[in-house]
């Protein structure tokens, strides 16, 4: 069974302040189940932005985790994480964004499965 969206996003947040990593709920979702985007500022100008992995990618042995992919290979200007993530509103209200600021554009995503 999947952790509820709240929680995961309490536990992701959790991960980041104790790596001592600014991070804030931009946008509260579905309290149950709604999708999560992690954007992560490089305090430069630019960001990445990490989306729910596509279900093709899901294990079936384990499919209760949150599995996240890059929407970019590279940072991008912050415009347009933005408004991707105004697209990504537009289709899904009850998505959940999380935002991140670190120089090195750590995000812990692939330690933060549930």
């Amino acid at each position: 069974m999947r952790l509820k969206s709240s929680i995961w996003v309490a536990a992701y947040l959790r991960r980041c302040q104790n790596e001592g990593i600014f991070g804030a709920v931009r946008k509260r979702g579905a309290e149950e189940a709604g999708a999560v985007f992690v954007k992560v500022a490089l305090l430069d100008g630019s960001a990445m932005l990490y989306a729910p992995a596509p279900q093709t990618v899901y294990d079936e042995s384990r499919p209760a985790e949150r599995l996240f992919a890059p929407a970019s290979p590279q940072p991008v200007p912050e415009q347009s994480v933005e408004e991707r993530l105004a697209k990504e509103l537009r289709f899904d209200p009850d998505a959940w964004i999380v935002e991140t600021e670190d120089r090195a554009g750590r995000h812990f995503l692939d330690l933060a499965k549930s």
